[in-house]
């Protein structure tokens, strides 16, 4: 009986997985869960549905968790140098010690040495694979299925983009700032870079193209909401957008608002946007289990094409790049879901403008793919929506929010993408309801 096989399959797993942390954990750490990593959140790339297209390797992958480090790494602003040359700030820039070089002219440069914190953990990104790196980012390419089709892009990824410092103790609170400490422990900002004094004397600054953060409305729920595009600084300033990426004027600086990151907060590095997810908002979010059971009971529903009547699947996550015979394909404009056919025209191909057989609208006719990375989903809703014109499928309440979405694209454009291959969101919503024909038996 189809009806019941996904529950049971559900509890069967359930056991499966509680025999095995039985294995996993010994005794000790049973009675003691506390001794388990502390994670802060994890960072997710947009564009990539589960992993980078070869694979993730080391610390270059789709997805980046945070941990609790066993010592804490974190720095704070200590002292202040000025009115030096260039050659006197090197000198003064320990190897040994972080800093930061503000150079305001040729005669003079103000160096801020950072100290170390003991109550507080930093983690950097950037596309350098230098060892400060912790988590390394190249540029999305929208719907690129290899590491080949990103490579002859120009990056526009800073090598030492920006850096979290996240709190050692409860509610373990997440900032962002702008730029990362290279190799010799130094950030430094050149001549070009926008920078200034602040009213208390100190230094900041903004990176060539920026490091923007968008905080959702409502968090990272069914509920949300877009919020409002601003820049960070190198000292965790918040500000409104410069007009273009890497203009010399900097924004308005918005009192109210700060650089703490929270649930569904967007980084964008200009060429990458990552989604922050936190700890607790993950313990929310659907598993991949989950939504490999939402998959297997579409399956087990068995879902006909309308004119060949043979009965649809979607793939295995596993196999979430090679178009299947068995794949469902849909009509864009009316979300009529076929098998894959070839009538009408022999010269028509994947994509371009087709008639659906069901209601004679023309539109594109795509293959659907489920989309497998749960961090992306605002609810656990069934797979009913697909985005157009990709065809990732999800729940109609992570279509909806992702389509409402304007991400920065290039340096002063933004459009809503879809977040599982981040191609451009077309048509009048962006995404489209699903109609599934069911088994004529």
């Amino acid at each position: 009986n189809n009806e019941t096989s996904v529950p049971q399959l559900l509890i069967r797993d359930l056991k499966f997985e509680k025999s095995l942390a039985k294995l996993m954990f010994s005794p000790d750490q049973e009675n003691h869960p506390s001794k388990a990593p502390v994670k802060y959140g994890e960072l997710i790339v947009l564009g990539y549905n589960g992993s980078l297209p070869n694979g993730d390797r080391g610390r270059r992958k789709s997805r980046f968790a945070l941990f609790k480090r066993p010592k804490a790494n974190g720095v704070k602003p200590s002292t202040v140098h000025i009115a030096c040359t260039p050659q006197a700030a090197k000198a003064i820039s320990n190897k040994d010690q972080h800093s930061i070089s503000y150079t305001l002219s040729r005669a003079q440069t103000v160096v801020v040495e950072y100290t170390h914190d003991s109550n507080t953990d930093m983690f950097q990104i950037g596309r350098s694979t230098e060892s400060p790196i912790d988590f390394v980012v190249t540029d999305t390419v929208p719907g690129s299925q290899s590491n080949s089709d990103t490579q002859s892009v120009q990056s526009t990824i800073s090598r030492f983009a920006c850096r979290i410092i996240c709190e050692r103790n409860p509610p373990f609170t997440a900032r962002i700032y702008a730029a990362g400490f290279d190799s010799s422990k130094n950030i430094f900002l050149g001549e070009k870079a926008a920078k200034w004094k602040t009213s208390d004397g100190q230094m900041d600054g903004l990176t060539t193209n920026g490091v923007l953060v968008m905080h959702p409305r409502n968090g990272f729920t069914e509920d949300s909401k877009p919020g409002v595009w601003r820049e960070i600084s190198v000292c965790g300033n918040v500000f409104s957008l410069r007009e273009t990426r890497s203009a010399q004027q900097r924004g308005k600086m918005v009192e109210n608002e700060t650089n703490q990151l929270q649930d569904g907060s967007l980084i964008d590095l200009c060429g990458a946007t990552l989604l922050w997810r936190t700890a607790e908002g993950l313990a929310r979010t659907p598993t991949v289990k989950h939504l490999e059971a939402l998959r297997q009971e579409i399956n087990a529903a068995r879902p006909q094409c309308p004119v060949g009547f043979n009965t649809l699947a979607f793939p295995s996550m596993k196999r979430k790049d090679v178009v299947d015979e068995k794949q469902p394909w849909v009509y864009l404009n009316c979300g009529h879901v076929h098998g894959y056919h070839n009538w009408g025209n022999k010269e028509e191909r994947d994509g371009k403008d087709r008639e659906c057989p069901m209601c004679r609208s023309v539109g594109p006719y795509v293959p659907l793919w489920l989309g497998c990375e749960a961090g992306f989903y605002v609810d656990a809703g069934p797979p009913t929506h697909a985005f157009s014109p990709c065809g990732h499928v999800c729940s109609e309440k992570t279509t909806a929010y992702w389509s409402q979405i304007p991400l920065p694209h290039g340096t002063h454009t933004f459009h809503a993408a879809c977040p599982f291959c981040a191609h451009q969101l077309a048509g009048e919503q962006g995404y489209i309801r699903l109609i599934f024909q069911g088994p004529l038996d």
